[in-house]
């Protein structure tokens, strides 16, 4: 397909107004198609969305059969969708095709929010007419990735944007609406006319797609938010240019993190979603300081997934046949063991500038709706447990729970080991799991409702408990954003 985002690109604005009048958005595609999240979506039950959630044609069934599901319309169906004009337009930007009597698209429609987002399909193989070959330059649909890091991109207000390997445009597009200005730079030529396709489809005049290898076309520029869904997957051989980091699956990433130093200004952001190849006995951290060299930022790893090498290896693997697939499987197998790798881990990497800088390592469930005041927290309450004043504000003030928490103990029969208890706050779209000690545990049992600290130092000093030792244990607290001090 080729867009033709100079003549038409623009007037496919009535066409996404008109979808998203009939309920043709992230929430009421989830809804119509029963899942908890859009991520859930899998193209293995396609007849499953057509037969048990489609099967009333009305104009969203029809926009989603069109536009998220890949089939076809009837003409009637189409007519009955979309008003003519609409439909001239996208023939004309060369996103809808007619067969006969049937219209398809031969691009998806991703809905990110109240957004409408064009780029390839997620299921080329099931394309009309693009057979079985995927082809390199196939621009990243919107996918799980995607939607983590749409979700957690912090949303302050910035004058410059940068979003690297840009693919659809997805990141910068969104970084436009809270930026004077945001750059999109991917080294597919392709990516860069979707990119360019969707800004002016929505009506956004200050996004600049630029072609060229990661920071190149912006050499000597500084930017306040840096964004990045990169090439991460570790592959034996290079297959799919948005997909595949190379045989580490590291190619791209290392570079875009040694080149924040360069180009993230002061106060400034960086957000990446990315996998890493884990290896026994080295931390992810070490390998992403290394790439910083003695850079003075604070750096967060959120682990958000968790899978081993022998599931990921038959996962991607492929092939036409069993004999075909065995031997991927094999190919696969081999590449993540001689680089060590024992499991791949999805994670958002989070940069910021800093004159005391701090690292941080959290596990989390991946977020399942926007959470970026939620990420911003975590880096306010790591920055106050820092605070050296900290201790005597905490002495002096009351603490209460920043919302209701989840704590669960986990005992092995059959050993004799320590039973490990973990807290969770219940609400928050980023989960993230906290160990506690048996001090900060009697801490949070004892606070149902705001407590002055005197108070617990009181309870404390009669069950024999230092008072540094519980203020240690406030000040662990604060930092897991677990509890505050009142009047914050």
């Amino acid at each position: 397909m080729t867009l033709a985002m100079e003549t038409a690109a623009a007037d496919t604005a009535g066409a996404r107004a008109r979808l998203l009048s009939i309920g043709f958005d992230e929430a009421g595609v989830r809804a119509r198609l029963g899942l908890k999240d859009l991520n859930d979506i899998t193209g293995k039950a396609l007849p499953i969305y057509r037969s048990e959630r489609l099967r009333d044609r009305d104009p969203l069934a029809c926009a989603i059969e069109l536009f998220v599901l890949q089939g076809s319309l009837s003409v009637i169906e189409a007519d009955a969708l979309l008003a003519s004009p609409d439909q001239k337009s996208l023939f004309r930007a060369g996103i809808l095709e007619r067969h006969g009597d049937s219209i398809h698209a031969l691009a998806s429609l991703y809905p990110v929010g109240r957004r409408l987002i064009f780029a390839d399909h997620a299921w080329p193989q099931l394309g009309h007419g693009a057979g079985s070959i995927v082809p390199h330059d196939r621009v990243m649909y919107v996918g799980t990735d995607s939607r983590w890091l749409a979700r957690t991109t912090f949303r302050k207000l910035v004058k410059d944007a940068l979003d690297l390997c840009c693919g659809s445009g997805i990141h910068a597009l969104l970084a436009a609406f809270h930026s004077e200005t945001a750059t999109a730079v991917d080294i597919n030529p392709r990516a860069v006319q979707y990119t360019a396709f969707n800004a002016r489809g929505l009506g956004v005049s200050n996004v600049q797609a630029l072609c060229g290898d990661l920071y190149a076309p912006v050499t000597g520029r500084l930017f306040d938010l840096v964004t990045a869904n990169p090439p991460f997957v570790p592959a034996p051989a290079q297959e799919i240019g948005f997909r595949d980091g190379g045989p580490s699956g590291e190619d791209v990433l290392r570079r875009i993190v040694e080149g924040l130093p360069a180009h993230l200004a002061k106060g400034g952001t960086a957000q990446i979603v990315t996998e890493f190849g884990e290896r026994e006995g080295e931390t992810l951290m070490s390998r992403v300081r290394a790439w910083l060299r003695d850079t003075r930022m604070n750096v967060h790893v959120l682990r958000l997934r968790v899978h081993s090498a022998q599931t990921y290896a038959i996962a991607h693997a492929s092939g036409d046949d069993p004999e075909a697939i065995l031997a991927s499987v094999g190919r696969w197998s081999k590449n993540l063991a001689d680089h060590g790798y024992v499991r791949v881990v999805s994670v958002l990497l989070a940069f910021q500038w800093s004159d005391d800088p701090w690292s941080r390592e959290d596990e989390a469930l991946p977020p399942a709706r926007d959470a970026a005041h939620e990420w911003e927290a975590i880096f306010a309450a790591e920055s106050l447990s820092r605070d050296p004043a900290l201790k005597d504000r905490l002495k002096a003030g009351r603490v209460a729970r920043t919302t209701p928490i989840a704590l669960t103990e986990t005992r092995g029969l059959g050993v004799h080991l320590p039973a490990v208890m973990q807290a969770r706050a219940l609400g928050p779209a980023i989960a993230v799991e906290h160990g506690l000690d048996p001090i900060e545990r009697d801490i949070l049992s004892c606070m149902e409702d705001a407590i002055a600290t005197t108070e617990l130092l009181s309870a404390a000093a009669k069950a024999s408990v230092p008072e540094a030792a519980v203020i240690e244990g406030l000040v662990a607290l604060v930092r897991k954003g677990l509890i505050q001090l009142e009047g914050r």
